[in-house]
């Protein structure tokens, strides 16, 4: 366990070495300096004995910065800030940054790496003079922009984040709409709790100008309208997520049938979900159309529904459901067997993630429009198939 601790001062120890032999073939020496050579030992014997910040102190002062060894210190910072070992890093590209006699090109990288080590150790005001320094200076402008909308989304300063984003499609042609149309909903939904709900609304219909595809701003704006009681308007604004993205139809499905019962149209809605399940195979849409089936024939044919559509689509909540409703009109051991079989099924569920990024993999029961494992916008989606919808 040691020696994984302590492997990157062992790979430095490698990079001096290196360092060291090839300017001394530049200088046409054939002995190493006695004074670097009793430091380098120092050096290793600190690092033997676990006195790393020591080692690391020893090694940064025998090489010398110069263009032979600035990649050297970079990488070894970098190789810190991914272990973790962040103050490490902050000292070796501070000693970059302290050399008078390093070139331009050379100082903008230092600052970017010192930045990033920041910006790791969540201190977001050094982090962002840094960048804003490299920004300045007309180098890495899209590395030094990009984390900076990395800084304004973790202080949630939205409108910050927003003019970094536009500052990057100017820059790059890249088009970052998807992520400005969230930026807006974060706005959106601070401005219904801070300011107003009319401002809230220009909010969110901003959002959805700059992203037509939108989800998110269109059940936000289904919410509002609905808790406002203007259920028509709210209909129209969960529909809309149909055709933006098919994946999160079992997000508005219970909202939906609430605002068609209170417009008292409820035959609407079942034909809104049947029309649905024709192009968009979905065990929310079978399940919810299981239950208007028992309401209005029996619970056999809701049964026989539920299983046609198992045939064609497997799952576990439409297994659960299955049995749910062959338990009501079985008897005796068949039903005890019945009941036995929905615990499990239950259970299974209870343990099982809702929601899935198509990014990273990391998995949850809540959604998030921003992926806490990656970080990236918009690639958070209900899982689909055995285990999902």
């Amino acid at each position: 366990m040691f020696w994984l601790k302590i492997s990157p001062l062992f790979i430095f120890t490698l990079f001096i070495g290196w360092a060291l032999g090839r300017k001394s073939r530049k200088r046409k020496k054939h002995t190493v300096n006695d004074s670097l050579s009793r430091d380098y030992l120092i050096g290793l014997n600190y690092l033997l004995n676990e006195q790393a910040d020591k080692a690391v102190d020893i090694f940064i002062k025998m090489l010398q910065v110069d263009s032979d060894t600035v990649e050297t210190h970079l990488a070894l910072g970098h190789l810190f800030r991914r272990r973790g070992e962040v103050d490490r890093a902050i000292r070796i590209h501070q000693n970059l940054i302290a050399r008078p006699h390093l070139s331009k090109a050379n100082r903008v990288q230092a600052l970017l790496a010192l930045g990033q080590d920041y910006l790791k150790a969540g201190v977001f005001d050094r982090a962002e003079k840094l960048f804003q320094e490299v920004h300045e200076s007309n180098e890495f402008r899209k590395d030094s922009l990009t984390y900076l909308m990395a800084i304004y989304e973790q202080e949630k300063d939205w409108h910050q984040a927003i003019n970094t984003a536009q500052k990057v499609e100017q820059l790059t042609g890249q088009n970052l709409k998807a992520i400005i149309a969230q930026y807006y909903c974060e706005l959106a939904i601070d401005a219904r709790v801070k300011v107003s709900s009319e401002q809230a609304f220009r909010l969110v219909k901003r959002a959805m100008s700059i992203d037509k595809n939108c989800v998110r701003a269109s059940i936000l704006l289904g919410n509002w309208e609905a808790e406002q009681q203007n259920y028509k308007l709210a209909i129209k604004a969960y529909k809309r997520v149909v055709d933006q993205d098919p994946d999160f139809i079992s997000e508005i499905i219970a909202p939906l049938e609430l605002c068609y019962q209170k417009l008292d149209i409820i035959e609407d809605f079942i034909h809104f979900l049947r029309q649905c399940l024709l192009t968009h195979a979905r065990i929310s849409i079978v399940l919810t159309l299981s239950k208007f089936i028992e309401q209005s024939q029996d619970q056999q044919t809701a049964a026989n529904f539920v299983a046609e559509h198992l045939h064609q689509r497997p799952s576990i909540y439409g297994l659960r459901r299955l049995i749910t409703l062959q338990k009501k009109f079985s008897e005796g051991q068949a039903r005890f067997n019945l009941q036995l079989l929905e615990d499990l099924t239950s259970q299974l569920i209870k343990d099982k993630p809702i929601y899935q990024c198509t990014s990273c993999g990391n998995t949850g029961k809540l959604l998030h429009w921003q992926c806490p494992g990656c970080k990236h916008w918009n690639t958070v989606k209900p899982i689909h198939g055995l285990e999902g919808d």
